[in-house]
């Protein structure tokens, strides 16, 4: 996935989940962030971040906040819609007879249900933003939502789908996934328990430039 317009800032402070403000060009700009998360261990004064144009003019902000280039490690697309669309675009590899995004199932919304060879399939995805020693952690806040739905891919599971949890990692240079149970241990318990009736963890590894992940 690629973004049209995308332009470097520097970092001066979130005030909110949504928003964050910005020097751009000399003054101080107010852009959206892409990303409910905590994100804190990247959006730190001075650090140098991305931002994507918008291409509505009826917006209250013209530049979405979208990557942070992290020190000493590199550049980190912090877009929360990112994730979804990278993933249909590697599923659409994988052979696929039908791809349907965000599939009702119980009580939730997962992201994708499949079908290949009459089989069916279900995958949730996660972008995962936060590093620790070359090591991916999820969630980076308490997720009830996060939790719900590796609930609903157990149930999928039990009932003859194939399920599978899905990361997608929105850095280089890191190949695994771990739960960050020091921030949600119950989100550690509920993978462990996805992991034994079968539910696959898949780690979706991505090239990260200043306009494109994929």
């Amino acid at each position: 996935m690629k973004y049209t317009k995308t332009i470097k800032a520097n970092f001066i402070e979130r005030p909110n989940r949504f928003i964050a403000r910005v020097e751009l060009n000399g003054k101080t700009e107010t852009v959206h962030v892409k990303n409910t998360g905590r994100c804190k261990e990247l959006l730190i004064p001075g650090v140098t971040v991305i931002l994507a144009e918008s291409d509505n003019p009826q917006r209250k902000t013209k530049y979405d906040l979208i990557g942070v280039y992290k020190k000493n490690f590199g550049l980190i697309n912090i877009d929360s819609q990112a994730p979804n669309k990278v993933a249909l675009e590697w599923l659409q590899k994988q052979g696929y007879d039908y791809i349907k995004p965000e599939y009702t199932y119980g009580n939730s919304r997962i992201d994708f249900y499949m079908e290949k060879n009459g089989e069916k399939y279900l995958m949730e995805v996660k972008g995962c933003t936060l590093e620790v020693d070359g090591i991916g952690y999820f969630p980076d806040a308490p997720t009830e939502r996060g939790i719900k739905h590796i609930h609903e891919l157990i149930k999928a599971k039990q009932e003859g789908y194939h399920a599978a949890l899905a990361f997608v990692i929105q850095m280089e240079g890191v190949h695994e996934v771990r739960p960050n149970v020091g921030t949600h241990p119950e989100f550690g318990i509920a993978m462990d328990a996805a992991k034994e009736v079968g539910v696959d963890i898949v780690f979706i590894e991505c090239k990260v430039k200043e306009d494109e992940l994929s």
